[in-house]
């Protein structure tokens, strides 16, 4: 189906995309580690329950936590071997999370479910909950909630924007995986009712384009290169034109939203009867001496990951899990992969904002260029005074999606991310 271009919406910035250091280079299967530590938190909502012990033989696929209740996922092994230890560990923003640490035995055995040929929505939904997929834009919320809308939805939206700087593991996969995103996605629609398939890609990914319009079910939305593009509601409404007011759910107006690498782990589920224990993830930034794409299996230590990059080039200024927009800075290596991970980036001096805060100008440039039409100068004021109440309800917080857009153009350099998250921590206690 011929790509039409997608509306503009408000505000948003323009950020140098830097993604020509990995976007030519092809996934390669990172070795297998020999030890990986897989948190129970590895999706938005409660931590799953580990349900296997300690000396416990396991294989890939074997499942060793389940979901504890609706907004939570199965976890299973990324690799065969035993389990050598189940204990509380740091995790990378800092709060203590459990562990379960697989030693592997190298012989990387299987146990996966059955394959499922013509199945009906329920058994969809059913396998992505056994399967353990999450969704792999960022946000880590089941799948299966997802694909079970609480109204009736008639149009799903694959998210291929890949908006943030440096990140190019969504745009190798649609090139190097399409057919097989294409049909997760038809499961998926399958799956929820709906009758539409779209799939927003940007104009910097013409290769993408290009890929996904031999397919006549499937209707190709060329999006302006802007962030935060691949946030849900912008994102909605430039392939749609339909509005998801605030408090509202993209559900409420008739559509459902899913990353591409979600829709590729839908089909492998359903096709092959293949877990959710790897993804792609992207190594980038002047700091890395190879960048790449890399098929890494869950849990796996970041420090396997740079090593196989051939390691630092230069001292890093800042490393960062996930794109630098979003994305939060890893004090050391010593930290493992979630399901969510989408990259690491060791970014130089030249790279990062090194300059210290000053007072607020009172220049309002925050509020022009919030998606969202949010004043984020009010909750770093008031936060700063511990006044979190009034942050929440004069910047509207919590309507905030975090692109970090605010923080990108502030000429002060205030840390309004840092505010927004403490303020939204603060107000989810009292409620």
């Amino acid at each position: 189906m011929k790509a039409v271009k997608g509306k503009n919406f408000f505000a948003g910035v323009h950020v140098p995309d830097m993604k020509h250091l990995a976007n030519g280079v092809a996934c390669e299967v990172l070795p297998l580690p020999e030890t990986v530590a897989i948190s129970v938190s590895q999706s938005i909502g409660k931590p799953s329950i580990p349900c296997v012990e300690v000396g416990a033989k396991v294989k890939a696929g074997t499942l060793i936590a389940k979901a504890d209740g609706a907004i939570s996922s199965n976890i299973v092994s990324s690799v065969s071997g035993e389990v050598t230890e189940i204990k509380e560990v740091k995790g990378t923003n800092g709060s203590k999370e459990t562990c379960i640490f697989i030693k592997s035995d190298g012989l990387d055995e299987k146990q996966w479910l059955e394959p499922i040929e013509n199945p009906t929505a329920e058994q969809i939904k059913q396998r992505i909950c056994e399967a353990g997929i999450v969704g792999l834009g960022g946000a880590g919320f089941p799948t299966a909630v997802k694909a079970s809308p609480r109204t009736p939805v008639d149009t799903l939206v694959l998210n291929g924007a890949e908006c943030e700087p440096y990140l190019t593991c969504d745009h190798r996969i649609m090139i190097e995986k399409t057919d097989e995103i294409v049909r997760g996605a038809r499961l998926l629609a399958k799956a929820s009712g709906c009758s539409n398939v779209i799939i927003g890609i940007e104009a910097n990914k013409p290769d993408c384009i290009e890929a996904f319009e031999k397919y006549d079910d499937v209707k190709v939305v060329i999006l302006k290169k802007q962030y935060p593009m691949g946030s849900e509601k912008q994102l909605i409404y430039v392939c749609t034109g339909r509005k998801v007011g605030l408090g509202k759910l993209p559900s409420d107006v008739g559509v459902i939203v899913n990353n591409v690498g979600t829709a590729f782990a839908v089909c492998e589920a359903v096709e092959l009867g293949k877990p959710l224990y790897e993804s792609v993830i992207t190594v980038s930034g002047g700091a890395i001496a190879n960048p790449k794409n890399l098929w890494v299996r869950l849990g796996t230590p970041f420090s396997n990951i740079i090593s196989y990059c051939g390691g630092e080039s230069v001292e890093p200024k800042k490393v960062v899990l996930g794109g630098p927009m979003t994305g939060a800075a890893l004090a050391s290596y010593d930290a493992y992969t979630k399901k969510t991970c989408a990259g690491i980036l060791l970014m130089t001096e030249k790279e990062t904002s090194v300059e210290e805060p000053t007072p607020c100008l009172n220049c309002g440039k925050c509020a022009d260029v919030c998606p969202m039409y949010l004043m984020p100068m009010n909750t770093a004021f008031y936060a700063a005074a511990g006044e979190y109440e009034l942050a929440g309800k004069l910047g509207g917080t919590m309507n905030c999606v975090e692109c970090g857009a605010c923080e990108y153009i502030c000429p002060a350099k205030r840390p309004l991310i840092q505010s927004i998250r403490k303020t939204k921590a603060e107000l989810r206690k009292k409620m």
